[in-house]
């Protein structure tokens, strides 16, 4: 008895402790967040070198798994036309597998490497046609230019006084900054020149590196899918591992939805943009073509970063026809955002152009150009998990997910909870009661003053 009584008091004792214990474990974890937050802010620089750093070391890595995740509805592709091909003819099917998987990746990069090679034979000889042609037909360009603006400022004195005053000054400022500024940086410049052509060498070495890395992420792409989804089942509880893997299926369907029609609707705009241009005889076609299919890459602002600079470059070589490529552009893109982008895109991201306009901004602010690309796809997972959550909190507490129910509503009534929402005509009798304050406090006044 008295054994049992001393165990039952010892688990009483235990059980009051625990609550004390899991209170100070909170305040200690929160504390030690609280730290590294703080670690993280007053040290930020340090922290972002660190980052960078890994970026540096890690960058064949991360160029293998983008190519491998790019190539792979290729390899899919492939291996769903071979693999019944394959079993037919040989008998071991973990040995056909193999075989078909080993001529899929390889078949995947070599369609990629083809195309590349044919874009490039199609477009570096123009290219450097267009460019070379450029730097010899600039000079006179601008002269012409400047001819034809003293033709038109050469009646009014007052305009040409204040266009040499600015000449001169620019001179001026000029010569200054080529003196001050640029002869003393020239050691830098060629400093810089040379760091760059060991970061290309270096890119280059990456690349293949990386090429590497994606033939072996490629060739055993279901045991990296197996192992993630043995240490997500192993370290969470049944229905968190579940949420998480269906999240990481809809990123990657947003991400492969998204990048994949992107590329093909600037491939197509590009296309269409250096045929337009050929019709239309407009100078430096290819090189045209080609910055306005990139930069049509970048969501909602890129057709217009890339139509700036060929404007220019048009206007240069005939202004009028640079303001017909303006027009033009403005039809192209009006076309791509009603037709083409819906067509191919659909809604992948399920965002509404608000957030895309927010989410480019904001990563393209952060990270720059590669951030302006990758920014909706990446918002637009944050936004689906967002959304999933208050779902779920909603349905919880028995309240209606959809948005329509809370534009009228005024209040949530605690005892039923429901929504209590303003009637239809409420804004109207709330301007008509306003009116008729307005008007009595008149009314008061002027009987007043009488």
């Amino acid at each position: 008895m008295e054994k049992q009584e001393n165990r039952q008091g010892k688990e009483k004792s235990n059980w009051n402790i625990r609550p004390y214990m899991a209170m100070g474990l909170t305040f200690f974890l929160v504390i030690a967040a609280s730290i590294l937050f703080f670690f993280l802010v007053y040290r930020y620089h340090g922290f972002t070198k660190i980052v960078d750093k890994m970026m540096v070391i890690l960058q064949p890595i991360i160029i293998g798994l983008i190519l491998a995740y790019l190539v792979t509805p290729i390899v899919n592709f492939e291996e769903r036309h071979l693999l019944p091909f394959m079993r037919e003819k040989i008998k071991n099917q973990k040995k056909a597998d193999k075989v078909v998987r080993g001529l899929s990746v390889a078949g995947a990069l070599l369609f990629v490497a083809v195309i590349i090679g044919i874009l490039l034979q199609m477009v570096i000889p123009e290219l450097y046609r267009s460019i070379n042609g450029m730097i010899g037909t600039l000079p006179r360009q601008v002269n012409s230019f400047m001819d034809w603006l003293n033709e038109y400022v050469s009646s009014d004195s007052e305009i040409t006084g204040y266009l040499e005053m600015a000449l001169t000054k620019g001179t001026e400022f000029f010569e200054n900054w080529a003196r001050t500024e640029f002869l003393p940086q020239t050691k830098n410049i060629i400093a810089g020149l040379t760091s760059g052509v060991i970061i290309a060498v270096k890119l280059v070495f990456n690349v293949v590196v990386g090429i590497i890395i994606s033939i072996y992420v490629l060739m055993s792409k279901e045991a990296f899918i197996g192992q993630s989804k043995k240490i997500t089942y192993a370290v969470f509880s049944a229905k968190k591992a579940n949420s998480i893997i269906h999240t990481v299926h809809k990123s990657n369907e947003i991400f492969g939805g998204f990048i994949s029609g992107k590329i093909l609707d600037s491939l197509i705009i590009g296309l269409l943009c250096f045929v337009c241009l050929y019709l239309m005889k407009m100078p430096y076609t290819v090189l045209v073509s080609v910055i306005v299919g990139v930069t049509n890459v970048i969501p909602f602002f890129g057709p217009y970063l890339g139509a700036v600079p060929s404007a220019i470059l048009i206007m240069l070589a005939n202004p009028v026809k640079g303001l017909y490529f303006i027009i033009f552009v403005l039809v192209l893109q009006q076309v791509d955002g009603n037709i083409i982008g819906p067509k191919i895109l659909g809604d992948s991201t399920g965002l509404s152009s608000f957030w895309v306009v927010f989410a480019i901004l904001t990563f393209g602010g952060i990270f720059g150009i590669p951030g302006m690309i990758i920014g909706v796809p990446v918002f637009a997972v944050f936004f689906y998990v967002i959304k999933n959550i208050l779902s779920w909190v909603l349905k919880k507490k028995q309240l209606p997910q959809d948005t329509e129910s809370y534009i009228r509503a005024e209040r949530l009534d605690p005892a039923t909870n429901r929504l209590v929402c303003f009637p239809k005509d409420e804004p109207v009798k709330k301007q008509r009661q306003v009116k008729e304050t307005i008007k009595a406090k008149k009314d008061k006044n002027n009987k007043s003053d009488r």
